[in-house]
């Protein structure tokens, strides 16, 4: 599973890939065209040019000085001491002498390929031609070695021009990320301290309200609007952190490892508020022994908080909660599981996308979007499983490191002699 931001720019990435094995391939093929084409000229001009000289030779040619690479045949001349082997065709000398019609064939043999004309002369001899190939061959192979090389070359350079048609083509791309992630930073801290001033002038407004005994509307709306400007606090702080994870995941300066066990139980203890408004019921199940994580702290109890934040926000009252800590194959599962009233399997994975409205109307906001982007940022996995009515569970997985080092114990200052 991937963060939004995570996947915004393995899309950029994605994109700069595929201009590049296009623009590849594009060149590829038309250098094999190229290819395809200047051997198809080359075969057809070299056997054209090669019969029309076996013809002349097999018409006209000097029995005892044939052309070069050409050897006649003909009963009672002995045949050149260079001659190949196994000829003639009598076969094509006996069908000529039959028919007195001109016999043509190509012949493979001794690694090479041989085109053999039989024809009878105006002076009534029966003469055989045979025309060895083997130079045309090699000048064949030789231009099948150019073209591989200039495949070769071709594919280099189409591996750089690529790249660089990828970067330029997906430049603005990125750039408009890049603008839209600062924006939501620079949105968010110019609104972070109004909306916070806002929010405290609302609860000294609520509890004022409560105090001088106004009217039960006056304070229902005033605790409204404080509601409603916490929300939106709590909003800006998730754009904050997803532009911070999106400019730097890694961010390695504030990374330690971070006992899992304490801060489940922590998150929970803050919670207990909420969980006895709604009547719920909250178990912590884990090892006595901590499970460390190597992560942000922060971000991390961000994320935990939402997931129990999402399961008080869909168990009904004197529904339950288990929270449960394991550890398997090298990674620590924080798994969070209510009774409350689910999801339809088919949605587990659209949960995570920002601002998600499921089937039976409940929103799921940017939280677990956020928390994805948390989990992913960790080198983690989160899923959802769930059924309508069945409620819900979330695993989180990330990955186990070892505790960080013990401190050392304070060495004892000797006194001074007299």
């Amino acid at each position: 599973m991937r963060s939004s931001a995570y996947a915004e720019w393995a899309g950029v990435r994605r994109a700069r890939r595929r201009i590049a094995v296009i623009t590849g391939a594009i060149i590829t093929l038309l250098l094999a065209v190229v290819g395809c084409l200047a051997d198809t000229v080359m075969t057809h001009a070299q056997s054209g040019q090669v019969w029309r000289e076996l013809r002349f030779g097999a018409a006209h040619g000097d029995l005892s000085s044939p052309p070069v690479c050409t050897w006649l045949y003909t009963p009672g001349v002995t045949p050149l001491a260079n001659a190949p082997k196994r000829f003639p065709v009598r076969a094509d000398m006996d069908r000529v002498r039959r028919t007195r019609e001109a016999v043509e064939r190509t012949v493979r043999r001794d690694g090479t390929v041989y085109l053999v004309r039989t024809q009878l002369r105006t002076d009534g001899r029966v003469v055989q031609a045979v025309f060895d190939m083997r130079f045309q061959l090699a000048d064949r192979t030789h231009l099948w070695y150019a073209l591989g090389v200039a495949e070769v070359v071709g594919l280099l350079a189409a591996a750089v021009t690529g790249t660089v048609l990828g970067r330029l083509s997906v430049a603005p791309l990125a750039e408009a990320l890049t603008r839209q992630r600062r924006f939501v930073t620079d949105a968010s801290h110019e609104l972070r301290t109004p909306i916070t001033q806002v929010y405290t002038r609302a609860q000294v407004l609520s509890r004022q309200a409560a105090a001088e005994d106004l009217p039960a509307a006056h304070r229902d709306g005033l605790a409204r609007l404080t509601g409603s400007v916490g929300r939106l606090g709590e909003v800006l702080d998730d754009l904050l952190l997803s532009a911070s994870l999106a400019a730097d995941p890694a961010r390695p300066s504030e990374r330690r490892p971070v006992d899992l066990v304490a801060l489940a139980r922590s998150v929970v203890a803050e919670e207990s508020d909420r969980t006895r408004d709604g009547r719920l019921t909250v178990t912590v199940a884990g090892p006595p022994r901590p499970l460390f994580v190597d992560g942000i702290e922060s971000a991390l109890r961000r994320a935990v908080g939402e997931l129990l934040s999402n399961a008080i926000g869909h168990t009904p009252p004197g529904g339950r909660i288990e929270v449960a800590l394991t550890r398997a194959g090298g990674r620590v599962e924080l798994t969070v599981k209510d009774t409350g009233s689910g999801f339809d399997p088919a949605e587990a994975e659209r949960l995570f996308e920002r601002f998600h409205r499921g089937a039976g109307g409940g929103r799921y906001g940017l939280g677990l979007s956020l928390l994805r982007e948390v989990v992913t940022g960790h080198g983690g996995t989160v899923t959802a499983t769930g059924r309508p009515g069945h409620g819900a569970r979330f695993t989180i997985r990330l990955p186990e490191c070892a505790p960080p080092p013990a401190p050392s114990p304070a060495r004892p200052v000797r006194a001074g002699h007299a």
